[in-house]
C-alpha cells in the first residue's frame, strides 16, 4: 500500500559513486549499482535519513513523496540474504596458513629459475581476502594491520618491501563486496584481535574511498581507539597522500 511520506532522494549528477552513504543505512536500502548510490526498494527506506550525513557531495536528501510504505519484517528478510555465505569446509581459500622463514632445505631445493633476481614476498599468512578471514586467525593477534583496496597491489609496485613488511593484510573493494559485512567483520577482528595500528591504502578514484571509513566504524562499533593511518594512490601508483 501506497502512502505520502519521507523517503531518501539521490541526485545522480552530484553522486560521484564513493559509497560511503551505504554503510550510514541500517537497513540496507542503499546500494552501489553501476557506479551510483541508489534506493534499491522504498519498503527499505524509512526516511529518518541517517545516510545523508555521510555524503560529501550532499547528493542525499530527504523528500516527500508517494511511496510503499517502511516494511521492518522485510528490511530483515533482506539484510538476512545480503548475509554472506558459508564457504564449504576444505575449500583451500579458507585454510588458515601462518607462513615462517624458508628452512635451508626448502630454498635449496627451490628451482633456479623461480623468482631469480625478484625480491621475495612479505606475506606471512593466508587466506588475505576480508571476506575470508575469519576474526579469530591466529596470525591477526596483535598484528599491525594494512588493509588494502584490491587495486593498489597492482598499481604500487613495491608494495611488499615498503607497505607491506612486518605487518598482516586484509584486502577487498568496497565497491563490490558487501559494506556492511566489512564493517561487521573488523568489528569482530578489533574486538577480539588487539590490533596495534592500522594502515589504509587506497586508489584516488572516489569509490575506494569508503574503504578507510568503513574501517573506522567497525572500531567505532567495537569502541577501539587503533592508531590508523590512510595512504592514497595514483592510478600510475604514485604515493598521492600519507598521513
Amino acid at each position: 500500500m501506497k502512502t505520502i511520506r519521507k523517503i531518501i532522494e539521490i541526485d545522480e549528477e552530484l553522486c560521484d559513486g564513493c559509497g560511503q552513504c551505504v554503510p550510514g543505512c541500517a537497513e540496507g536500502a542503499l546500494q552501489m549499482i553501476d557506479g551510483k548510490a541508489r534506493v534499491v526498494s522504498d519498503v527499505y527506506c524509512d526516511g529518518l535519513g541517517a545516510c545523508i550525513g555521510e555524503c560529501p557531495t550532499g547528493a542525499l536528501k530527504i523528500i516527500e513523496r508517494e511511496a510503499a510504505a517502511f516494511d521492518e519484517k522485510a528490511v530483515g528478510r533482506h539484510l538476512a540474504k545480503k548475509a554472506l555465505p558459508v564457504l564449504p569446509c576444505g575449500c583451500p581459500s579458507t585454510d588458515i596458513q601462518t607462513f615462517g622463514t624458508a628452512t635451508s632445505c626448502q630454498e635449496a631445493n627451490r628451482p633456479a629459475d623461480v623468482g631469480k633476481g625478484v625480491e621475495k614476498s612479505s606475506l606471512t599468512h593466508w587466506p588475505v581476502q576480508i571476506r575470508l578471514i575469519p576474526a579469530s586467525a591466529p596470525f591477526l593477534k596483535g598484528a599491525d594491520l594494512l588493509v588494502l583496496a584490491d587495486c593498489t597491489a597492482v598499481a604500487f609496485s613495491t608494495l611488499h618491501r615498503d607497505l607491506l613488511k612486518g605487518k598482516v593484510v586484509m584486502m577487498g573493494c568496497p565497491k563490490f563486496d558487501g559494506v556492511q559485512n566489512y564493517i561487521d567483520k573488523f568489528t569482530d577482528i578489533f574486538r577480539t584481535a588487539d590490533i596495534k595500528s592500522v594502515t589504509t591504502v587506497i586508489m584516488e578514484v572516489p569509490c575506494c574511498s569508503g574503504l578507510p571509513m568503513i574501517v573506522e566504524k567497525g572500531m567505532k562499533a567495537a569502541s577501539r581507539a587503533i592508531p590508523m593511518e590512510k595512504v592514497v594512490l595514483s592510478t600510475r601508483g604514485e604515493v598521492l597522500k600519507h598521513s
